[in-house]
């Protein structure tokens, strides 16, 4: 076994892995896997900077990621960070923060790597499964953008598309500052028509029609299946593997849309960072299955941060 630890840091979250992996069995066993919710990308889609509190929230939540490095003796550390960083015209003051905090530089990786690790991360543990169909189609639903990889035992063709749960909300629901709550029909016809053209980028390099089986990632995705099972908490033991069918995610994403803030809020297992863009991450979701004619979504909690642990190894 080897311990590792990796932080993945994307537009509206960051988390950390701190691991034991073995290779040649597969078996990864988590020792601390957390989640903070940064909004590093607030604002970036409209000024194309890091917002200074934006960087002060990442930049707490890597002291304590340090701190818990450090304490469970991790041999090696790897940050990946994704599309806000990518965007970013001061992104420099980023990485040396987390250098000085972390010791190691974050990779500001592109949207194909990004797609590549979240494929490992989410189907390690189903290859060789006669449980599901293959071609698979993980789909990693993030909060500046959405990759999507087909793919067997290895991966086929991948790609990155700049719609996510908040860079789509920011577009299009946010009005002087102000989420719209609930939003009008026209924003959501806006939205749903963004979605569709970013759908038809992607379709122009992966064969999204060809997979048997959508693996679905991310923090839009186990929510709505953490609604759809309604938990009394978010459970990631229930979450992951879990099967939510088109016609439940679409009855979902409707009621998501109709709702208030305070509805969404008083849902138990939504945690508070979601709250205003979760109906947006709902719509990407919903608009992929209908695309591709996809029945069901299986939802996974291993994405790209077991992907980058893996790397490790």
């Amino acid at each position: 076994m080897t311990r590792v630890a990796a932080v993945d840091c994307g537009t509206n979250s960051i988390r950390l892995l701190v691991a034991d992996c073995d290779p040649e069995t597969g078996e990864l066993v988590d020792l601390d896997r957390r989640m903070t919710i940064v909004r590093l990308g607030q604002g970036v889609d409209r000024t194309g900077r890091l917002a200074p509190e934006a960087l002060e929230r990442t930049f707490a939540a890597c002291q304590e990621y340090a701190a818990a490095v450090k304490e469970h003796g991790a041999e090696r550390l790897r940050f990946v960070a994704t599309s806000a960083s990518r965007d970013a015209e001061n992104r420099d003051e980023f990485v040396r923060g987390v250098l000085d905090i972390l010791g190691v530089e974050p990779e500001v990786i592109s949207g194909d790597q990004e797609a590549e690790f979240s494929f490992t991360g989410a189907t390690r543990e189903l290859r060789g499964s006669d449980r599901l169909d293959k071609p698979y189609l993980v789909v990693d639903i993030g909060g500046g953008s959405t990759e999507f990889v087909v793919g067997d035992d290895h991966v086929r063709a991948a790609r990155s598309v700049d719609v996510g749960c908040v860079r789509m909300t920011e577009r299009h629901l946010v009005r002087d500052g102000v989420v719209a709550d609930p939003p009008t029909e026209a924003q959501i016809t806006a939205m749903r028509a963004d979605i569709e053209a970013a759908l038809d980028l992607a379709e122009e390099t992966v064969p999204l029609r060809e997979a048997r089986t959508l693996v679905g990632l991310a923090g839009s995705v186990t929510t709505v299946s953490a609604i759809a099972q309604e938990l009394p908490e978010y459970d990631s033991e229930a979450i992951h593997h879990s099967r939510v069918s088109r016609e439940r995610v679409r009855e979902i994403t409707e009621w998501l849309l109709r709702s208030t803030h305070a509805e969404r809020a008083a849902v138990p297992s939504m945690h508070p960072g979601r709250v205003d863009v979760i109906a947006a991450g709902a719509l990407v979701l919903l608009t992929i299955m209908e695309r591709i004619g996809a029945e069901e979504v299986v939802v996974s909690e291993h994405d790209i941060l077991d992907g980058i642990a893996w790397s490790l190894v």
